[in-house]
């Protein structure tokens, strides 16, 4: 729906995005493939302190089909629809754009008239999806200033590559086609970002359909199969232009998270596991004599378990590994939060100075071998943090255990349900879990996370603060 000034929830500059009133509720990905003959859902959870339900699912909007498995949705229309030189302002944040990575079914869902309670007002089915993107397995939501794209793990014949990027239509929600127009070697996909006054893309890696879908496959992982690569574009000509490999033992770049401010033309990434000795880590990509450089800022070691305590996958290793499988920056680029959901550690770094993170914070929950409670809970936890979401204000962080619904039987084999958190940040760094806030979504597994008005994971801004 157009309007005739720009919707209040989208703004020039991070600086004036977090300013903006505190969320009340969130959209949750509710995920129940491998666990029941129930389809996957969106759950509306409060987040009003002042509410009589405040860390309860106000409302579940049940999708049609069985077995989506949804994942990295996002929103039609955001901040970057003011950028100058693109704009549509008179868009709206109002349909949430929810892809189904097993299904390849893509699920268009109006917030309005009650944010609340959501409905479904359209389903672009694997067929047309496929056939016009060229790409199955779609992953990852980001509304840009000149369509939505949506990135994609697999070509149309289902389970081998090249995955990439393919974009729908602000309005009308078809799919436009494939994006890139020259891809060079790029094969696998993952998270894509970009600088927007730089007209610079940048994109990761995981894995093709079938090295991931039925789970971890250790033989490619220990034989460096997956993705290390990050791969920089030309914005606008479509075209790659520059390729960094961080080393094959760097297995699965994932998430990616660029500054802020559009003066910034830096970013993290981030890497789970390395096959030389189990650590995970974090990445600063920056220019550098006119070329892109890439260097690892963050090492996050295995910690040592005995054989007893670990899964299958895991024992002949003998430790945990950190599993870093998200990262988010907040809105004043000054704090990374990094989830080890292998550790069930949530760390937070001061990056002020990007080459030279520091530690500020640190959160325990979950875990492979401590399975550490909540207050609110008491019984031990499965599952650890994973997808995270920080308010525009940088002050609360919200985030859920699930993974991938065969990795998540992978490594917590126990039967793991779903849940969601909160952290309190303190304004110089230093969190704590809110004890008041934990929802238990029983069997029902939870992943993506997107807050009423905006994030810190949704928004590109082309105005500085």
């Amino acid at each position: 729906m157009a309007l005739w000034k720009p919707d209040p929830s989208f703004y020039p500059s991070p600086k004036m995005a977090m300013a903006a009133p505190p969320e009340r509720h969130a959209f949750v990905a509710a995920l129940n493939y491998g666990r029941n003959d129930k389809p996957d859902a969106i759950c509306v959870v409060d987040l009003d302190p002042d509410s009589d339900r405040y860390a309860t699912v106000l409302n579940t909007l049940e999708l049609p089909h069985v077995g989506d498995e949804l994942h990295h949705f996002g929103w039609n229309a955001c901040s970057s629809a003011l950028c100058p030189f693109a704009p549509h302002p008179h868009l709206e944040r109002r349909y949430l754009v929810v892809p189904g990575i097993r299904s390849s079914r893509m699920y268009i869902i109006d917030t309005k008239p009650d944010p609340t309670n959501p409905h479904i007002t359209k389903v672009i089915e694997p067929d047309e999806l496929m056939a016009k993107s060229g790409y199955s397995r779609p992953h990852t939501v980001h509304c840009g200033p000149d369509a939505i794209y949506v990135s994609a793990m697999g070509s149309a014949d289902g389970e081998d590559g090249p995955g990439g990027i393919f974009m729908l239509d602000h309005f009308s929600f078809e799919v436009k086609g494939p994006w890139e127009i020259d891809r060079g070697d790029q094969e696998l996909a993952y998270d894509f970002w970009w600088h927007l006054a730089e007209d610079v893309l940048v994109s990761s890696e995981w894995a093709k359909p079938h090295q991931f879908e039925n789970g971890l496959v250790p033989q490619d992982l220990l034989a460096n199969k997956y993705g290390h690569r990050l791969h920089f574009w030309d914005l606008r000509k479509r075209k790659l232009v520059q390729t960094v490999d961080l080393g094959p033992q760097h297995q699965m770049a994932l998430e990616l998270r660029p500054a802020h401010d559009p003066r910034k033309a830096y970013g993290f990434a981030g890497v789970v596991i390395s096959t030389e000795d189990l650590s995970a880590s974090i990445w600063y990509w920056h220019r550098k004599d006119g070329q892109w450089a890439v260097d690892k800022v963050i090492t996050i070691p295995a910690v040592p378990a005995s054989e007893d305590e670990l899964p299958p996958a895991l024992k002949p290793f003998g430790a945990v590994p950190p599993l870093v499988s998200d990262i988010d920056l907040s809105l004043d680029d000054r704090f990374l939060y990094v989830s080890c959901w292998g550790t069930g550690e949530l760390l937070q770094y001061d990056v002020s100075d990007p080459l030279k993170p520091i530690l500020a914070g640190k959160v325990t929950i979950g875990g492979i071998v401590n399975k550490t409670p909540h207050p609110k809970a008491g019984a031990p936890l499965l599952g650890g943090p994973q997808m995270v979401e920080i308010s525009r204000d940088g002050k609360r962080v919200y985030f859920t255990n699930s993974l991938y619904s065969t990795w998540d039987d992978q490594f917590y084999p126990d039967k793991m349900g779903g849940w969601m958190v909160k952290v309190n940040v303190q304004p110089e760094g230093g969190m704590a879990l809110d004890p008041d806030f934990f929802v238990d979504f029983g069997e029902t597994r939870v992943h993506q996370i997107r807050l009423e008005g905006g994030d810190a994971s949704t928004d590109s801004f082309c105005y500085p603060s």
